[in-house]
């Protein structure tokens, strides 16, 4: 087991990362579990798969738990099921020294981190992540949210959890598509800030895909550690150094907007073709060198994941999806900063990109084979 530090003035918590942490949650999160009673709010695949596992770890510290279930995907992070959430906590007399156990994915995740923040004016909670992408992305740094009709993560708060356990061996239910998603995530540490690890997934990335225990392990560690030094240098994004981690997502969240915010593309799906536009887009603007904006599309291709918004066979135009990009939470005073690259390991925040600029390149790759 892996232990890493989330350093932060006053509130620093700790990332577990290895195998069987879920058999050993009542031990690692003994602090955190005041009451008989553990209100436990679970994806409903995440609960067939391993709530079994969480009940006996309870069991054996004579805990007993109270399941909220949340249903897969996207659509659960709306008004709806945040008022049924915060409805189930305050009829099972959450309080504010309690803290709520969240197993799932990103969406488990945001919901529950958002309505810890605001049940009593705010009560702890612990992430139990079980997909690749929320153990190495969204279950660190205390960002929590629900989607609108406006967009996606626009209603939410900074709340950070109380602890972290990300058992790797959660990840073996996971489809493989859900795999792929999730080492998007992964190899965006090397893409922005790591050239080192950046080859590392070049190397090991289909072991990562594939599941095996000792290249998860490194995976997730890594991806971690990185995610951790940029919260704890900059927790609420004010000075721009957070704001790296948002490499692709501009992009990405434009094309989920398009496509609905539906299974027909996820979002580490989502994040890795916004990774690739990044690429290509800094070198149009002749930032980086064409072989580096190739290798990260090759990269992400070769891992199986899509490289080319083309195969989308979306009906819309540049100018669409930078219609969604306006309704973007980052945009300010009619200009949108974007993650964009120098070199590979090298991104940085541009706050003088021109939207119109971005709609003819979208253009281009829209119809590109």
């Amino acid at each position: 087991m892996v232990v890493i530090p989330v350093a932060l003035a006053g509130r620093s918590y700790d990332v577990h990362v290895g195998q069987g942490l879920i058999e050993r949650s009542s031990e690692l999160a003994a602090a955190f579990l005041r009451k008989a009673v553990v209100p436990v709010v679970a994806d409903k695949n995440a609960r067939q798969h391993h709530g079994q596992r969480l009940e006996q770890a309870l069991a054996s510290a004579g805990h007993s738990a109270t399941w909220f279930d949340v249903e897969p995907g996207e659509a659960s992070k709306s008004w709806e099921s945040l008022q049924s959430l915060t409805d189930w906590m305050l009829a099972n007399g959450v309080e504010r020294g309690d803290h709520v156990l969240a197993l799932g994915g990103g969406v488990v995740g945001d919901l529950t981190g958002f309505a810890c923040s605001i049940l009593k004016r705010g009560c702890g909670f612990v992430q139990i992540p079980t997909t690749l992408l929320a153990q190495v992305d969204s279950s660190v740094g205390g960002k929590t949210a629900i989607n609108t009709s406006a967009g996606k993560n626009l209603i939410g708060a900074f709340h950070q959890p109380a602890l972290v356990l990300a058992d790797t061996d959660a990840l073996k239910t996971l489809p493989h598509r859900e795999m792929l998603a999730g080492y998007a995530e992964v190899i965006k540490y090397g893409i922005l800030g790591d050239a080192d690890f950046f080859a590392w997934c070049e190397d090991h990335g289909a072991s990562v895909v594939a599941g095996e225990d000792e290249a998860l392990t490194e995976a997730v560690a890594q991806s971690v550690r990185a995610k951790a030094r940029i919260v704890s240098e900059d927790e609420r994004e004010t000075t721009g150094t957070r704001a790296l981690l948002n490499l692709g997502h501009t992009f990405g969240h434009a094309l989920e907007a398009e496509t609905g915010y539906s299974d027909n593309l996820l979002h580490g799906e989502a994040v890795a073709l916004g990774m690739v536009l990044a690429a290509r887009y800094s070198h149009r603007r002749g930032l980086m060198t064409a072989s580096d904006a190739d290798r990260i599309t090759k990269a992400i291709a070769g891992s199986g994941l899509r490289s080319e918004i083309s195969s989308l066979e979306m009906r819309c135009n540049g100018a669409t999806l930078v219609d969604h990009m306006r309704h973007d939470k980052k945009m300010e005073a009619g200009t949108l900063p974007f993650i964009l690259l120098r070199s590979i390991g090298a991104a940085f925040l541009d706050r003088e990109v021109s939207l119109e600029d971005v709609s003819a390149f979208l253009d281009e790759q829209l119809t590109a084979s």
